[in-house]
């Protein structure tokens, strides 16, 4: 000992300390990984309870107010009954970041009370599945506004492109009718001055019409009222049109509002369009462009962001219940 000592230039009592720490965990021994500062003052039960009471809401926990922030729920943990945590506010911050706890925005989602959602549902994945060349899709986007519409741009570091303020707005309002095919991965539609049937039933038309050979077709579209009249019904099944209706409360289900995302991006915001004519001419500019460039990375990014959106939570079915599990 006394050699080992006085070749390291060390205390005899140092080179114990380390040929015991040596034997009881090895080699580690020669990190020991000191720390500076006050040891540590939670537990990992602790540091589960802190994390428990910062993802319930503070109301179940008698709390007057909806949600945390930082000083409150240090303040309410070092004030529980029977159990003091004390713990800074910057402790407090890592150890959530540390345990993947984020402050986010809420989230809402509304379930479809529809009695034959999951037929429905079924429906239209076995067509999407089986006849993907036959599937077309409708649905109305707007209503469309003439005013000055807030988006983003390239522009000088805090001089952004400003658009002007409106007050009187006379142009009344128009809905896009817009068809995809599945298939094709081709999107039109028209502006028309208010939903309805004859509307529908002229774009189920133009809908056959893109497919004239007469083979049957089937077309997803939402429960809306219009949709589904006993005119637009008789015509369907006269020309082998299967109509496809999504549950109530689940038009996410339909796969032409993936494509309202890019539509309303690249086409609504940061717009500025004099009348109804010209906004027209916009969207029907974009269209063209859309189709001969549909797989372009800015419209992909785009319609994945709004799959995601309007789908909501990931690993479950479409937005809605989660799936049972296989067996």
């Amino acid at each position: 000992m006394p050699v080992i000592a006085q070749l390291v230039q060390a205390d005899e009592d140092t080179v114990r300390d380390v040929i015991h720490r040596l034997n009881e965990i090895g080699l580690a021994c020669l990190d020991p990984q000191w720390a500076g500062g006050r040891p540590r003052q939670l537990s990992p039960d602790d540091e589960d309870f802190v994390i428990q009471t910062a993802t319930t809401r503070p109301a179940k926990l008698g709390q007057p107010f909806t949600r945390w922030s930082i000083r409150k729920l240090a303040a309410y943990l070092r004030k529980i009954h029977g159990r003091i945590i004390r713990i800074g506010r910057e402790a407090l911050r890592c150890l959530l970041a540390r345990r993947g706890i984020t402050f986010q925005r809420t989230k809402s989602w509304k379930e479809s009370p529809d009695p034959e959602r999951d037929t429905k549902l079924d429906r239209i994945e076995h067509v999407l599945d089986r006849f993907p060349d036959r599937v077309f899709a409708f649905d109305e986007f707007g209503p469309l506004g003439i005013r000055p519409i807030a988006g983003s741009g390239w522009a000088e570091q805090r001089r952004p492109d400003r658009l002007p303020a409106t007050y009187h707005r006379t142009h009344g309002v128009r809905y896009f009718h817009g068809c995809y095919s599945v298939g094709d991965d081709r999107l039109w539609g028209v502006n028309r001055r208010k939903k309805g049937a004859a509307n529908t039933l002229a774009a189920l038309k133009s809908i056959r019409a893109a497919r004239p050979d007469g083979a049957p077709i089937y077309v997803i579209m939402d429960n809306l009222s219009a949709h589904k009249g006993a005119d637009i019904r008789r015509w369907a099944k006269k020309h082998k049109v299967e109509l496809c209706f999504t549950p109530t409360y689940a038009s996410w289900a339909n796969p032409i509002e993936a494509h309202f995302g890019p539509l309303r991006q690249f086409t609504i915001a940061n717009s500025n369009h004099h009348n109804h004519t010209v906004q027209t001419r916009a969207l029907h500019a974009y269209l063209r462009w859309r189709n001969a460039n549909a797989r372009h990375p800015d419209v992909l990014a785009a319609q994945r962001k709004e799959r995601a959106r309007i789908r909501s939570e990931r690993g479950i079915r479409w937005g809605g219940r989660p799936l049972p599990a296989a067996s």
